[in-house]
């Protein structure tokens, strides 16, 4: 039996795995970075550029307050005076708990050492705007939008050299979500002006410093942006949804780059959910898109649901595919 890492190298390397990898199984997220991004479900709570967070009780995630008084970029020409850059300098103290964990990874050595990034550059934009005003923005004032990405990319290259110095990560899992479930936020052709020039930078200076797999966060359709994750170093798009056609871009681009997901999370993951739904909707997932360059996953960013159980029961069904067709 391969281990948990050749399993997936083979997988997405076109070899010969042995079964199917179990969604997030390769991967040991390190959450414990410094930082704050995550809040608790009935909290508000301010991260560290100024945004202001909610997650109203009953719901199943956060995002921000963008009314008069907390938005933080209220005129897009004048960002360089409302917007405060937080440091990416932390104390060692500070470091301990995420090189803990990134030491206990590397001793077991059973899956990688993953550093965790989120919000991605796009997502940054209507953070810090809305995501009304930061569309507006892509197109009315183009200038302004270029001078802002290139700024939150120095940023992000900027905590990739403490990750690296800090974790020594193996994969870099990476949010950023690129559009909803029919279509991208933006064009092709605006995404390679704006967003691609942006991770080609990111995603280059972690592989130049020792990250082996880009893993890439955009649970949404993004079909068309393919080629452009290709270009910029994303070795697998984490979150494909079903309205991407996954069997049809693995069977163009599997070679180039591995599709994790297939198992839509809103029509397996709520509150009534069912063993025979999420077994049904993973079989189909497997039958589709094969063994090869793809991963059953739930299209949820994190190795978790929203829901109790249904994480967990997924794995199961996956272990019982695998039995069932290797």
């Amino acid at each position: 039996m391969l281990s948990i890492k050749d399993n997936f190298k083979e997988t997405i390397n076109g070899g010969n795995p042995d079964r199917f990898v179990k969604q997030y199984e390769f991967m040991d997220i390190i959450l414990e970075a410094p930082g704050k991004f995550f809040g608790e479900p009935g909290t508000q709570f301010l991260d560290d550029w100024g945004i202001t967070w909610e997650w109203p009780v009953g719901q199943i995630g956060q995002f921000p307050v963008h009314d008069a008084e907390h938005i933080v970029i209220k005129d897009v020409t004048d960002w360089k005076n409302q917007l405060k850059v937080p440091s990416v300098m932390y104390t060692e103290e500070e470091w301990k708990p995420a090189m803990d964990h990134a030491a206990k990874i590397r001793e077991d050595g059973q899956k990688y050492v993953t550093a965790f990034i989120a919000p991605g550059i796009f997502e940054r934009t209507h953070h810090l705007m809305s995501m009304e005003e930061a569309l507006i923005a892509y197109y009315e004032e183009p200038e302004a939008m270029h001078e802002l990405i290139d700024r939150l990319t120095q940023y992000e290259i900027d905590w990739a050299d403490q990750i690296i110095e800090h974790l020594h990560p193996e994969v870099i899992f990476h949010h950023d979500d690129w559009g909803g479930q029919r279509s991208t936020f933006m064009s092709p052709d605006m995404f390679e002006e704006f967003i691609k020039p942006a991770y080609a930078k990111i995603y280059k200076h972690y592989k130049d410093n020792g990250v082996e797999y880009i893993v890439h966060h955009s649970d949404c359709y993004a079909a068309t942006l393919v080629p452009d994750m290709i270009d910029v170093g994303i070795d697998v798009w984490q979150g494909c949804m079903t309205t991407n056609n996954v069997p049809e871009l693995i069977e163009k681009y599997g070679p180039q780059i591995s599709f994790m997901g297939d198992i839509d999370s809103g029509v397996v993951d709520f509150p009534e959910w069912t063993p025979e739904i999420l077994e049904e909707k993973t079989r189909e997932a497997v039958d589709e898109c094969g063994k090869l360059y793809f991963i059953p996953c739930l299209t949820q960013g994190l190795g978790f649901s929203s829901f109790p159980g249904v994480y967990e029961k997924a794995d199961e069904i996956i272990d019982k595919l695998s039995a069932e067709k290797f």
